[in-house]
């Protein structure tokens, strides 16, 4: 198991390039299983997650080559969908989330499919009723082997029909849009996720010759075709790596330029951050954050406790209350962070306040942080990562924090952050990385 060595309080500065998307890559890697024609997909993080779904498709029988970093070739014209039968594939499948991704598409084009139950964050329950309800409604049929842990859907030919998702899934809306898109007719999906990676994912489609209105919205409709094409198709960089950066480079007073950062695409993110005083400049393409000797949180209008609460796009990313949280222990003032969509996602609070962090716990759910106004560093301490954001904000109080901290687990900073170690040295962060 790896372990990061970091000695806190180092000045930061420089410029960095955010990832590829980690959500993204792993919606359009997917999106790959439904046609037989190439298709090319640039801007690509290596990051453990991505490479797991990379391992999968090429167990179906996808020929992938990489002939330049961060480039995938992806030729999926002779498929082996009984691999999904394998205990490789099983043992491999209940590694990463994203892996539930793949039953729309192999239903769509082969009529059957069966996926082992997928692995992921342990944040919480993360329900799959709204993928399989979904599928239901297109004309597939469901059942559940409680002995295997795993789930088959089938359909002779999927059907067009009016969906009104009961949570506005992400992962759900990605496989029904690929599911849709070769079904017989026109479905309307309602309440659908509209990030901007759903986006991204229906501009490929839309490429590829699918037909999808109402993108960017939360009604999408989507008349099925006969067949897709290829295409080549280019990832948006990371937000939420981009968010950790602003997060980073605010807590530890760097001089941090983001390049190409998209700030267009970053919705409430932005706003975010202004709600804890961080003042991001935006030039052209990048956002630059100066150093800052405090920043004091925004009270409300009638002066009342603040909020920062997650919420579906375009409300504020779930993935970055961690960080939030944080960079808040460090700001002047007191604000209530709300995580409602995961019951165990505020758990890792503990480290923050064995490092002497202002927080009390209020529930699963919420968080009421005291800025100390940078009058008492947080102090370096040994933790371990319990997911990837979570990993990730821990990693950032211990790059402010006074003194050593050890953060053991970082493979699960690894699934989502490519690199991360020798990315953050660039830019003056005392870091090592111990195998």
């Amino acid at each position: 198991m790896s372990t990061f060595v970091i000695q806190g309080g180092k000045p930061l500065q420089g410029a960095i390039i955010p990832q590829g998307a980690k959500n993204e890559a792993l919606q359009v890697f997917c999106a790959v299983l439904l046609t037989s024609s190439p298709v090319t997909i640039r801007n690509v993080p290596d990051i453990i997650d991505v490479q797991r779904l990379i391992a999968l498709l090429r167990m179906l029988g996808v020929r992938i080559t990489n002939p330049t970093k961060g480039t995938y070739h992806c030729d999926a014209s002779q498929l082996n969908t009984a691999a999904t039968n394998t205990e490789m594939f099983k043992e491999h499948a209940t590694n990463i989330r994203g892996g539930i991704m793949l039953m729309g598409p192999l239903l769509a084009r082969f009529g059957r499919v069966t996926i082992p139950k997928p692995g992921g964050d342990r944040i919480g329950r993360r329900r799959l009723d709204t993928h399989f309800i979904g599928m239901l409604k297109l004309g597939a049929k469901f059942s559940y082997n409680d002995k295997e842990n795993t789930y088959s859907v089938e359909a002779s030919r999927l059907k067009g029909s009016y969906i009104l998702l009961d949570e506005a899934s992400v992962t759900g809306t990605a496989n029904l849009i690929m599911a849709a898109s070769l079904a017989q007719g026109t479905t309307i999906l309602y309440n659908a996720a509209c990030e901007p990676y759903i986006q991204q994912l229906c501009n490929m489609l839309v490429q590829m010759g699918a037909k999808i209105e109402g993108i960017g919205s939360n009604l999408l409709t989507i008349h099925g075709v006969q067949e897709l094409q290829g295409t080549t198709h280019t990832l948006l960089p990371d937000i939420i790596e981009i968010g950790s950066f602003i997060g980073l480079a605010a807590i530890t007073k760097a001089n941090l330029t983001i390049k190409h950062a998209c700030a267009n695409q970053l919705g409430p993110i932005l706003a975010g951050f202004r709600k804890l005083g961080i003042v991001p400049e935006i030039r052209n393409n990048d956002i630059i954050i100066h150093p800052q000797e405090h920043y004091e949180i925004e009270k409300d209008l009638d002066g009342s406790l603040p909020t920062i609460a997650d919420a579906v796009w375009p409300g504020f990313p779930t993935d970055l209350i961690s960080i939030m949280l944080v960079v808040a222990t460090q700001a002047q003032g007191t604000i209530l962070m709300h995580q409602k969509m995961f019951e165990s996602r505020l758990f890792f609070v503990d480290h923050l306040i064995e490092m002497g962090a202002q927080l009390v716990l209020c529930d699963p759910h919420r968080a009421s942080v005291t800025g100390l106004n940078r009058a008492y560093p947080l102090r370096g301490t040994r933790m371990t990562s319990p997911d990837i954001r979570a990993g990730i904000a821990l990693l950032i109080a211990a790059l402010s924090a006074k003194g050593i901290s050890i953060i053991e687990n970082i493979s699960q900073i690894d699934r989502g952050y490519e690199q991360i170690d020798t990315r953050l040295r660039a830019l003056g962060a005392a870091i090592e990385r111990i195998d």
